[in-house]
């Protein structure tokens, strides 16, 4: 391992490892590398830092890839290691500590009779038989299942294999959308086939709603055996089958039929056969172009299903309009196979930068019910308060401004930040509303302008066949009623004009002094001195599957849950069960300083705040470090404002993309109590200011698409050119 590694792990700077290296005649001499980079033996300065009383402060997953980075590309031990994983899931912590205190002899062999109970269900997986030189990945791996959970390290064990394999375009489902998508299902559903199965993420929360048959298949035999651990781990009484091929080359379960499908398909693939499967029976609904392999996906899906079976499918938002792909999407329309189409917001999942769709199938029964009509949902719009008859104004505004894609541009700090900042929760029970009614009585079904539209069928058939939401769900001007959104304007003009004022407030600039000549320099300390001399206490946070009850999800149903979300946008806590760390709950108290643990690169969004009355009582969200200060010691505003400085969380972090922050190693000046207040003070305005400009910022954005919306739609008239008063009754903004 590198100097920077061990940093990394003991929680200090690169300066304070070259210390020890000149200071202390025992720390472990290099066992490789250049004399101007050198590499350590990991167990060594392991058990030297014991000794100096440096407990390792980098994360059970963080120690896993540390370990698995120091055996090289190529080793392939993480593709060995999903056996181990799944038996040692059933192993308690106190057995895992025991195993993991053994000899490297002793512990490798016990790890190969381990693994052993449990390899038929992992595809592809063969008898481990492990070398001295993996003690240590076994080691790391054992203290990740204990103190992260299994989930955890099946995640860094498929990170690091498609890393090695150069795997590109592979995105986790979000748990979020999984779990739309699957409630999208009818109730009863039990048997349940995913063809591009992924990290499994699909037929986990499929299970989650009762299937207990579950079927998958991933061309990638890393996305198979994560899958086929996860599934495992999640739901150990379900009958599972996973294999690993090219599902529309080499079908795996061909003669399967299922009563649903879950499936976020290969986007954009240019290879997936179009030539050699021209003649393939599943093409029912007629012959995928070359260039539309979604359409091969859908079909392959279809051909699956028992009728009345229903597939739920992550689809690009071009697939809705290409002119390529018009004569199948006409005939999957004709045919009644297609049942609706959801637009989401862009940045809900990857990739990132386009808003994906949601599409409902359903294979027709002989002699089933004729369908006339394709629902559309557009679930980019935010939801907003708006006075009665305006039909969602705001949200026609911003369905209308969208791309012909269905890709809408937000504001926001980051593509991670946005990704996690939906409440999916919210916008879940906004779209199942509208499909349980649609699906419950189709012909009385009720449109919600610019929210959703039952279309009929005959209306889709025309020369371009376009099933974008957008264009089909926005309201048009007999939906809006002129005085009622009139009244919507002059109440956002008064509550702007209010905002305005509060902003020049928070941004006045009396006070504000220079330092000096020069800025001023002061010692400092880093979170772990700080946590070792008793001035505060780290929480570490937690990620998704952690070791743990799940019993605490009940508890999160009747108290507020505070996601890494409500930091970042500076809102009250938001999260529900899902957002809840999966082991024993922590209560957040007033005063606690919350340090995101994740973001993205460039991320401009905050990255700490101090726990107020509003979050006193939540539970302790996934993806968040909580900091207790002692109020004697430390002032929580001082902590919080030197923690969240950019130059600070960039030497905490690692990674690109995406940055996980270790908060072990963030460092505060060492300043008395009165001064530390002192800076507490500034940096609570600074945050108020940065409150009051986001607040400030989406009344403004909602006063204009408001406006907008009145003046093409007809409904509002321009005001006099001499009147500078704004609409009538308001105040001048």
């Amino acid at each position: 391992m590198t100097a920077a590694e061990i940093s990394r792990i003991a929680g200090v700077t690169r300066a304070t490892v070259s210390n020890w290296r000149r200071r202390h005649d025992d720390f472990p001499a290099p066992s490789a590398g250049t004399e101007s980079s050198p590499l350590y033996d990991l167990p060594a300065v392991q058990a030297w830092l014991r000794g100096r009383g440096h407990t390792s402060i980098a994360s059970p997953t963080e120690e896993l890839r540390t370990a698995l980075r120091l055996l090289g590309p190529g080793s392939g031990v993480a593709a060995r290691q999903f056996p181990l994983v799944a038996a040692a899931s059933r192993r308690t912590p106190e057995e895992l500590a025991e195993l993991a205190a053994m000899s490297d002899d002793q512990l490798t062999a016990r790890a190969e009779k381990i693994a052993g109970e449990s390899p038929a269900a992992v595809p592809g997986a063969e008898p481990v038989h492990y070398g001295p030189g993996d003690a240590d990945v076994v080691r790391a791996l054992l203290g990740c299942v204990r103190e992260a959970g299994p989930q955890a390290a099946v995640d860094v064990l498929a990170e690091r294999e498609l890393d090695e394999g150069a795997a590109s375009g592979v995105y986790q489902t979000p748990e979020g959308l999984a779990l739309l998508m699957a409630r999208l299902l009818p109730t009863g559903v039990s048997r349940v086939l995913d063809p591009a199965c992924g990290s499994g993420m699909l037929l986990a929360v499929a299970a989650q709603q009762g299937a207990r048959e579950l079927f998958g298949q991933d061309s990638l035999p890393v996305q198979g055996r994560r899958t086929a651990v996860r599934l495992l781990l999640a739901a150990p009484e379900a009958e599972t089958a996973i294999r690993v091929g090219d599902s529309l080359r080499d079908d795996a379960f061909p003669d399967v039929t299922v009563d649903a499908v879950l499936c976020n398909p290969p986007f954009a693939d240019r290879d997936w056969g179009h030539d050699e499967l021209a003649y393939d029976p599943r093409w029912a609904y007629g012959l995928p172009p070359r260039f539309e392999s979604e359409l091969a996906w859908v079909q392959h899906a279809l051909a699956h299903l028992e009728p009345g079976g229903h597939a739920i499918m992550l689809l690009p938002p071009a697939l809705a309009f290409r002119a390529s792909g018009r004569r199948v999407r006409a005939e999957l329309i004709r045919g009644g196979a297609l049942r609706a189409v959801v637009s989401l917001p862009a940045r809900a999942a990857y990739p990132l930068h386009i808003g994906l769709q949601i599409w409902m199938f359903q294979r027709p029964e002989p002699g089933g019910t004729d369908r006339t009509t394709v629902l559309f949902i557009d679930g980019e719009g935010e939801q907003r308060d708006s006075a009665p008859g305006t039909a969602s104004a705001t949200d026609t505004a911003t369905a209308d401004a969208g791309t012909r894609g269905g890709s809408r541009t937000r504001r926001s700090g980051s593509s991670a930040s946005a990704a996690a900042s939906f409440d999916w929760a919210e916008l879940t029970d906004r779209i199942l509303g509208q499909w349980t009614a649609f699906t419950t009585a189709p012909d009385t079904y009720v449109d919600e302008p610019g929210v959703a539209r039952a279309v009929p069928i005959v209306d889709l058939l025309d020369d371009v066949v376009d099933v974008t939401p957008a264009r089909h769900v926005r309201a048009v001007a007999a939906d809006i009623d002129p005085a009622a959104l009139s009244c919507r304007v002059d109440d956002l003009h008064e509550q702007l004009a209010e905002q305005v004022a509060a902003l020049a407030a928070s941004s006045a600039s009396a006070g504000w002094q220079p330092s000096g000549a020069s800025a001023r320099e002061w010692r400092t300390a880093t979170v772990s001195d700080l946590a070792r001399g008793g001035a505060l206490t780290v929480l570490r946070a937690a990620t998704p599957g952690t070791r743990g009850s799940k019993g605490s999800g009940a508890a999160a149903v009747e108290r507020p849950v505070l996601a890494a979300r409500d930091i970042a946008a500076g809102d009250p806590p938001s999260g529900t069960a899902d957002d809840m760390q999966a082991d024993a709950a922590r209560t957040v108290a007033t005063g606690d300083v919350l340090v995101r643990a994740v973001a993205g690169g460039g991320d401009a969004a905050a990255m700490t705040r101090v726990a107020d009355d509003r979050d006193a009582g939540a539970l302790l969200g996934q993806h968040i470090h909580l900091l207790r200060p002692d109020p004697a010691r430390l002032d929580p505003w001082f902590l919080a404002g030197f923690l969240g400085a950019e130059d600070n969380i960039a030497s905490a972090s690692t990674g690109s993309s995406h940055v996980h922050v270790t908060p072990g190693r963030l460092r505060v000046p060492l300043l008395p109590l009165e001064e530390q207040r002192h800076y507490g003070e500034a940096f609570r305005r600074v945050h108020e200011l940065r409150a009051t400009v986001r607040r400030t910022a989406d009344l403004a954005a909602d006063t204009a698409a408001t406006l907008t919306t009145g003046l093409t739609a007809g409904v509002l008239l321009p005001p006099d050119p001499l009147d500078t008063s704004g609409a009538p009754g308001s105040r001048s903004v």
